[in-house]
């Protein structure tokens, strides 16, 4: 799982995603940031204003009216006329040398700061305006903010933030609290709603609004902003070269895939005409393609069809092809399952060897050889039966001989053409020991007999001698079977010599051929008992 993952996250377009991701991501980082650094500015900007205002109007009212207010002949805030002098009253405008009391100065003065200022409004309001003033219209901030100044555990201001992801709008409020100084001046006045004010009471807010296109702060990152957009053109470039090295590659990767199909059915070819041994030697590297032979001691199998020749005349050669391949055929897959190194079809011949390029020593070459011979008469026994009942009159009958020697074995022929072979006397005496086996016997030399002595029991034949070999040879014509590895069924009968080839399963004969071969096996006993004293010792043995 975590493979496929990984190879899903490693593919171009997965890099060039994250890339956008990566620099989406960024951007909405830098907009967080500047949203951030904006709010704290803007809250610092309406507390430093509302500060300042206040501290203004306070000044005005201690320092200005105040002591206005206190001199000889002035009138007081209440806006009674004075013998002479300067009037503190809220409609200053109206009364010449009057100047204004100072909740008239904080609501003109928001006035001017929200004309003067387009990003900054500040607002003096109550919900208990003297009556010549008129109601002050509180929106939902302003109402909920002195409702809540009001309250026991009122805190000293109230923010709100607000705005979209161009800009940036901060809402502060602060309490008015009725100063004792001015308690009486309001419970006395016509104009005023209340009359029962009392020192600590809130009148009122102070409202300051603070707003700023967030795009004034960017700029203030433009290194940042400048390198992120150079690191961000980097990925978008390295991403792209990453695309375009990733198809080169997948168009690389599909020509090899295509060359590797191709190779491997040219391969898959050429093992039809190489040994299992010899391709897999080949393709693993262990054996190079060279004329280089070995002198081995190996263990020779020829075997040859008697009488094919006459065999094949009354067939035609449709038929005569398709008989032989499935000959070899089969053949061939007793010769792979007991790892036989299979050299060649010469007609209706084959021969192969134990011993190279794969051995398991000699005995064991040799044992397992003629174990394969004779599972070889076997199933040519149980083919010839197939072939019967396909209409095929003579069956087709091999003869065998194997011996065990030391031979070349390696690639002969030229540098451009070569063959995986063996050469030597003693491949030629396995030919010499096929051609005097009887059709379905088997004949071994002496050689490969010492090693197999244990496994099958033989008759010695008359010496023969060859050319390139000064020892007379003896063979030895395989009888029966010994042991249990290559022993026969119990129900199998069978029975090999010189002039018998007996092999028999009776579970296996259907009913409708059971009396036949009944009749077939009565007719030979009656002419072998008519023939006894004439030759061999007449005594057999069954399985």
């Amino acid at each position: 799982m975590f493979k496929k993952l990984y190879d899903r996250l490693s593919r171009p377009a997965s890099v060039l995603v994250a890339v956008v991701l990566a620099l989406a991501g960024l951007a909405a980082a830098v907009h967080m940031d500047l949203k951030e650094i904006s709010n704290q500015a803007l809250r610092k900007q309406a507390v430093s204003v509302t500060d300042l205002l206040s501290d203004f109007r306070q000044y005005y009212a201690s320092n200005v009216v105040a002591r206005l207010a206190s001199g000889t002949g002035v009138a007081g805030a209440a806006g009674e006329d004075g013998t002479a002098g300067v009037q503190i009253v809220h409609n200053y405008a109206d009364v010449p040398g009057a100047i204004p009391i100072p909740a008239t100065l904080s609501i003109e003065l928001g006035e001017v700061i929200k004309v003067e200022r387009d990003n900054l409004t500040y607002r003096f309001v109550s919900d208990a305006p003297f009556a010549h003033r008129g109601s002050h219209d509180l929106d939902t901030f302003e109402s909920t903010a002195l409702k809540r100044f009001r309250q026991a555990d009122a805190p000293e201001r109230l923010f709100k933030t607000s705005g979209t992801i161009f800009d940036h709008t901060v809402r502060l409020a602060e309490p008015v609290v009725m100063q004792p100084s001015c308690v009486g001046c309001h419970n006395r006045h016509p104009s005023s709603p209340i009359t029962d004010w009392a020192a600590g009471d809130v009148r009122g807010i102070r409202a300051v609004t603070v707003s700023q296109p967030l795009v004034d702060n960017l700029f203030s990152f433009r290194w940042l902003l400048g390198y992120i957009a150079l690191a961000g053109g980097a990925g978008v470039g390295f991403a792209g070269l990453q695309w375009r090295q990733a198809m080169h590659f997948r168009s690389l990767s599909d020509q090899l895939k295509e060359t590797n199909r191709f190779l491997n059915t040219i391969s898959l070819k050429l093992a039809k005409y190489l040994s299992p041994q010899v391709y897999r030697s080949i393709f693993r590297g262990e054996k190079d393609v060279a004329l280089v032979t070995e002198r081995k001691k190996l263990t020779i199998f020829f075997s040859d069809l008697k009488d094919f020749t006459e065999s094949s005349e009354r067939m035609q050669p449709e038929e005569l092809t398709a008989l032989l391949n499935e000959y070899f055929t089969e053949m061939s897959e007793i010769a792979a399952a007991h790892g036989a190194t299979v050299d060649k079809f010469i007609g209706d011949a084959i021969l192969a060897f134990f011993g190279d390029p794969e051995t398991r020593g000699t005995r064991e070459d040799a044992r397992a050889c003629v174990e394969m011979a004779i599972a070889m008469q076997r199933r040519l026994a149980v083919l010839n039966e197939a072939w019967r009942r396909r209409g095929i009159e003579r069956p087709l009958r091999a003869r065998i001989g194997i011996n065990t020697g030391y031979c070349n074995v390696g690639n002969f022929g030229s540098t451009d053409r070569m063959d995986y072979t063996i050469i030597g006397a003693e491949s030629n005496l396995a030919a010499r020991l096929e051609g005097i086996a009887e059709p379905g016997g088997i004949v071994l030399s002496y050689e490969t007999y010492a090693l197999v002595q244990d496994q099958v029991t033989a008759v010695e034949l008359p010496p023969i001698t060859l050319k390139g070999i000064a020892r007379e040879v003896i063979p030895y014509a395989v009888q029966d079977v010994l042991g249990t590895g290559a022993a026969e069924p119990d129900a199998v009968v069978r029975r090999v010599g010189p002039g018998v080839n007996i092999y028999l399963e009776p579970d296996k004969i259907d009913r409708s051929t059971r009396a036949e071969v009944a009749r077939t096996l009565e007719a030979a006993l009656t002419r072998l008992r008519g023939n006894e004293g004439q030759g061999g010792d007449g005594q057999g043995r069954d399985g």
